[in-house]
This record gives C-alpha cells, sequence and structure tokens, in this order.
C-alpha cells in the first residue's frame, strides 16, 4: 500500500514566497511604501524568524514532534505559546509580511491572506481538533486562555 506524501506548512510558505515574487517582478503594481520606511520590514522578518524559532526549540526541548501529522507527547504552553496557540505560523506570516513590506508593491500582500486560509484550514483546524482528543480538558483551558493567532 502507498502512502501519501503530506505537503507541510514549510512547502506552503515556500510557494507563497515563489507567488510574492512574481507577483513584484512579472505584474509590479502600484508602489505602497518606499524606503527608508519599507526597511521596516526587516523588524518583521527578524522578530518572525524569532518567534518561530523560539516555538521550535520549545517543542524540541520538550521532546515532542514539530511536524503537524505525528502524534503530539506534551501539549506546550510556555515560552512563545503563551501569547499565541500558533507561533511557527505566525512567526511565517510576519516573514511574509516583512519581505512584503520591503518589496513595498501592492502584488506580494495578495498571497499573504491564502496562505493564512491554507495553513488554517489544512492544518490548525486539525491540530485543534487532534489537540482536544488528546489532552481534552487542559488544551480545552489552554485554548479559552489564549489566542489562535494574536
Amino acid at each position: 500500500m502507498e502512502q501519501k506524501r503530506k505537503v507541510i506548512p514549510p512547502v506552503y510558505f515556500f510557494l507563497t514566497l515563489v507567488s510574492m515574487a512574481a507577483l513584484q517582478w512579472l505584474l509590479p503594481l502600484a508602489r505602497i511604501v518606499t524606503p527608508p520606511i519599507s526597511y521596516a520590514g526587516i523588524v518583521l522578518i527578524v522578530a518572525g524568524m524569532w518567534l518561530g524559532g523560539h516555538a521550535f526549540r520549545g517543542f524540541s526541548k520538550a521532546g515532542t514532534p514539530v511536524v503537524p501529522f505525528e502524534r503530539s507527547t506534551v501539549l506546550v504552553t510556555d515560552g512563545s505559546y503563551r501569547i499565541t496557540r500558533n507561533p511557527m505560523y505566525v512567526g511565517m506570516v510576519m516573514i511574509l509580511a516583512g519581505i512584503a513590506l520591503l518589496l513595498g508593491t501592492v502584488g506580494p500582500w495578495l498571497p499573504i491572506p491564502i496562505f493564512v486560509w491554507v495553513i488554517r484550514s489544512r492544518f490548525i483546524l486539525g491540530e485543534e481538533r487532534f489537540l482536544e482528543e488528546l489532552f481534552g480538558q487542559q488544551y480545552l483551558e489552554y485554548k479559552s486562555r489564549v489566542r489562535r493567532w494574536l
């Protein structure tokens, strides 16, 4: 029996980056932000990398898998998980927004809501159901205290 390969979030992140670049160079739209203001994108990129990396390290430290389709062994609720239930995804969105801000035109912003929708529908909703089944009341309490995004 052939095992179906699942596409993981970093693949969607990369595809969104490619789409952003394509829109920037192949279909240039109105410039909405210019330097030096556009350089604020660097701050978003660094913050997104820090947030995602901090969350990844939290999973590693707790000894639970990072891959969305693997069975969690621990409910991580400390560190960056105190401010968002999805710091890795929030970090990815921050990086994408930072890049769009750096590029300064309308086009690179267009794929970002699609990325958010894909991540929410293909990963977050399923992960939430899985965590609720696995951790029950502990997860429900955490979910009531901490927002999905920010």
